[in-house]
């Protein structure tokens, strides 16, 4: 951490200040409050918030920082995506974090924090917020374990659903039971344009924008892996390794054994679901995974519980998706 005057506060009490990104004393300062306030099952290392605050094509975010006496003690941060509809809805932002050092609980700081959020996001053109769930998001939403909830419901935040993280130890990963005899391998060379062809017919929003930011920004194509049919390809999910352009360490894997990996999202077209496709796609991923030496493995964000559970996965952690009208 580089020297208490690197950040500027008004008086004896806290005050806000803006967040630089490109300051990595302000990063430092995010990756410490986050990690203090949500505990080292959620902690978060200064390269972690780097890749959560890298420019989104198309994005905008901005954040606070609380200080006292000179030292960071509260971090918020907003995006929104105004311009892409096909994407993201314009109209809804996101709270990407919002974290303040025990000690400092109580005083009015997150308060202050989150009026500014939402404050900010009504600025970019939102008329509703969401904690958590961005494009680059820190998490999907807040998760239970913090038992946080009343200060947002207190706030006009609203519990919308719940979504979990689920996880297995792959060690003894044996292949699932009903895969067809397809090809699934990783995306090579070449397979790019096929692939970007894939995500625009079946699923043009969300993931295609974030399969094209993941080589944008010179992600491995070879971190897809690929379901072909006569057709050409008909699925493909995304792996993260320890080796990955996104750090497995935004899925805060710290409770299982080491390698870590994740899977996912995983997609398959229309015409093609309920019939193996998507079952021999996450078995290939998985078998992938295991064969390259990961054990705890993760797959975030969803609410297939039981359509996971065939492969081993139980839930890790659970997440409320809270949202407000900001109107």
């Amino acid at each position: 951490m580089t020297a208490p005057d690197r950040f500027s506060t008004s008086g004896p009490d806290w005050a806000i200040i803006p967040f630089d990104a490109a300051d990595p004393a302000h990063v430092a300062a995010i990756a410490a409050i986050w990690t203090g306030a949500c505990g080292p099952d959620l902690a978060l290392a200064p390269d972690t918030v780097l890749y959560h605050t890298w420019s989104v094509t198309g994005a905008v975010q901005a954040g606070q920082l609380a200080v006292c006496d000179g030292q960071p003690v509260g971090v918020a941060l907003a995006s929104a995506f105004p311009d892409d509809p096909a994407t993201a809805m314009p109209d809804l932002g996101w709270i990407d974090a919002i974290a303040v050092l025990p000690a400092h609980q109580r005083q009015g700081i997150g308060s202050a924090l989150l009026a500014w959020a939402g404050d900010w996001l009504r600025d970019q053109g939102c008329s509703a917020g969401q904690l958590g769930g961005s494009l680059r998001p820190f998490a999907p939403g807040l998760p239970t374990a913090l038992g946080t909830a009343a200060f947002f419901y207190r706030r006009g935040y609203e519990d919308a659903h719940h979504t979990w993280d689920l996880a297995a130890d792959l060690t003894d990963y044996s292949p699932a039971t009903g895969a067809l005899a397809v090809t699934c391998r990783p995306a090579e060379p070449g397979d790019g344009d096929a692939l970007l062809a894939f995500w625009q017919r079946e699923f043009p929003g969300r993931w295609r924008f974030e399969y094209q930011e993941h080589l944008r920004e010179g992600g491995r194509l070879s971190d897809y892996l690929l379901l072909w049919t006569d057709r050409g390809v008909d699925g493909a999910c995304l792996l993260t390794l320890e080796n990955s352009l996104r750090p497995v360490e935004r899925f805060f894997p710290y409770g299982l054994p080491r390698p870590w990996g994740q899977l996912g999202t995983v997609g398959v077209s229309q015409d093609r679901r309920g019939r193996g496709y998507g079952l021999t796609l996450v078995d290939a991923g998985l078998r992938r995974l295991r064969d390259g030496g990961v054990r705890g493995c993760i797959i975030d964000w969803t609410s297939l519980l039981d359509w996971y559970g065939r492969f081993g996965f139980a839930p890790y952690r659970e997440y409320a998706m809270l949202y407000k009208d900001l109107a």
